[in-house]
């Protein structure tokens, strides 16, 4: 995968002059066109490359958009390693799903020509861009061909320039939680162009809904037969708590302390019906398995890079409890039954936390934070990440063990 500062690098040094060539061309072709009604949309773009856990939290305006356009045939563009995240909501045919290549550069070119080729097929209605800010985005909805174009344009606020072509300018409000922002793409289009900054109308707490996902009780059996594969008391324990110690390398420093990790894990390993499962993407092995090194427990495995995306989702169904940095598990484990507890800091759950009842965040709610966001590209100069050492092992075990102790 592209080292995501050298995507940064690539999204501003080309993405501000190919925006800004394209909102010329725009403007000039906008001289020969008469301005026609907005259409009952047939074939709906929506464009999400970079975060998984974004995706789920996209599952309202899917349906709403679905609502709104019941007879709309809907695609979704990601990157190929988020594939599944779409795949799982249910919502997207296979054949819908368009992905980019992220492995290098020439990969990236290349599948990204593919995939306009593929769009401009499909003479798409309306494109709505799920990114914030991004100027590579910005360009694959205009040049789709797509009719209409929504997406998050900054006004007068701080942002990043993304040319002057979306058709639907919609409003970025970093005060409300992002699901409400990205229904706010569709309210944008649903209501008068000329009434901006887009939407103005009042959040609808009714319109947020959590996917559910149903594992079958044959998943349910295979994936603890891996466990029992792997460790039989894995498979015996009464209380399964899931670890993930990692976080994407877009945002390294949500991780809380690996070594807060390892007294924690320690601390619950001391009741005897405890086992502990660290998870987590194969990149990420290594650094899982110096953490269960460090538990020196045979109630501890690492499962890191060793479970596909449908076996995380089996492991949330049959596991007790997730303990997890501010990442894509935060929302996946959220479409179970499974009881988190989330770590924030350089981001704030206000606008990114869990939407799923059974989740406990923890957030010191220092002066700096939080330090990342759409508008600096979730580049933070931050090194020291004290929001989250401040979190204390023994305040978290607290929380912890109301749902661990013996019955």
């Amino acid at each position: 995968m592209i080292p995501v500062d050298k995507m940064r690098k690539i999204d501003r040094r080309a993405g501000i002059p190919i925006c800004f060539l394209l909102s010329g061309i725009n403007r000039l072709s906008g001289w020969f066109k008469k301005k026609s009604p907005v259409p009952s949309p047939k074939k709906i773009l929506f464009i999400q490359i970079s975060e998984m856990g974004s995706i789920v939290l996209a599952y309202s305006l899917f349906l709403k958009t679905r609502k709104h356009f019941p007879e709309a045939e809907f695609y979704f563009l990601t990157f190929s390693e988020n594939r599944f995240a779409v795949e799982i909501l249910d919502i997207f045919p296979e054949a819908n799903i368009k992905t980019i290549e992220g492995k290098n550069l020439w990969t990236f070119l290349h599948s990204t020509v593919r995939c306009l080729r593929s769009l401009r097929k499909l003479k798409l209605d309306l494109t709505l861009d799920l990114e914030l800010f991004s100027r590579f985005t910005s360009a694959i909805s205009y040049l789709s061909g797509a009719h209409f174009r929504s997406g998050f344009y900054k006004f007068h606020n701080e942002g990043l320039y993304r040319g002057t072509f979306l058709t639907h300018k919609t409003s970025y409000n970093p005060h409300i939680h992002i699901a409400f922002n990205f229904i706010g793409l569709l309210d944008a289009f649903l209501f008068p162009e000329n009434n901006q900054p887009a939407p103005k109308i009042p959040s609808a707490p009714d319109d947020i809904l959590l996917p559910t996902k149903k594992v079958s009780l044959e998943d349910q059996e295979k994936i603890r037969q891996k466990l029992k594969n792997k460790n039989q008391a894995a498979a015996d324990a009464e209380k399964l708590i899931l670890m993930n110690p990692n976080a994407s390398e877009l945002i390294p420093i949500r991780r809380w302390p690996s070594d807060r990790y390892v007294k924690l894990a320690k601390k619950l390993l001391l009741h005897p019906n405890v086992f502990i499962i660290l998870t987590g993407s194969l990149s990420e092995r290594t650094e899982s398995e110096e953490i269960k090194t460090a538990i020196n427990s045979s109630r501890c495995l690492n499962l890191a890079g060793r479970t596909s995306f449908s076996e995380l989702i089996d492991l949330y169904t049959i596991a007790d409890i997730l303990i997890t940095n501010d990442s894509g598990p935060v929302h996946f484990s959220a479409m179970t039954k499974i009881r988190s507890f989330i770590f924030f800091g350089p981001e704030t759950p206000k606008l990114y936390g869990p939407l799923g009842k059974n989740s406990h965040v923890f957030y010191a709610g220092f002066s700096c934070s939080p330090c990342v966001s759409a508008f600096n590209q979730r580049k933070s100069a931050c090194k020291d990440n004290k929001c989250l050492q401040a979190i204390a092992v023994e305040d978290v075990y607290k929380e912890i063990a109301p749902f661990i102790l013996d019955e």
